[in-house]
């Protein structure tokens, strides 16, 4: 169960990360594509953060993602800087893709279709666990 610090401090990041985020896709050239951070976890040590964000356009997130995990350690100082404040130390920075809203689009799209995932279970893809 997460504490009341844990989330304090997940709300924290995940607002900063949030427009950092903006930033560095702008910089890359990566003018309309929408990042928004969906959720951040912050393990109980507070050494690890992981965050989740949502790409959009879709097509782009693994490449977008593969360059995010790249340049962690200045987004992580990027971070430091807004949040020196307010945070001791900043955690250790993980990403991943967070594909629900994603996934609720293809849901939609089949229940509205021909193809009924209710009727055929096949149709979608089984979703990983994170």
């Amino acid at each position: 169960m997460e504490t009341n610090r844990q989330k304090k401090i997940a709300g924290v990041l995940q607002k900063d990360l949030a427009e950092i985020l903006q930033r560095v896709a702008a910089d890359a050239g990566l003018t309309g594509t929408l990042i928004s951070v969906t959720k951040v976890n912050v393990t109980s040590d507070l050494s690890i953060g992981k965050v989740y964000i949502s790409i959009f356009p879709h097509d782009k997130a693994k490449e977008l993602l593969k360059e995010l995990r790249e340049i962690a350690p200045k987004i992580k100082h990027d971070l430091s800087q807004r949040t020196k404040n307010q945070l001791r130390r900043v955690p250790e920075l993980q990403f991943y893709i967070d594909d629900s809203l994603e996934y609720i689009d293809r849901i939609e799209s089949s229940l509205k279709g021909k193809e009924n995932p209710i009727d055929d279970p096949d149709l979608l893809e089984k979703r990983k666990k994170s």
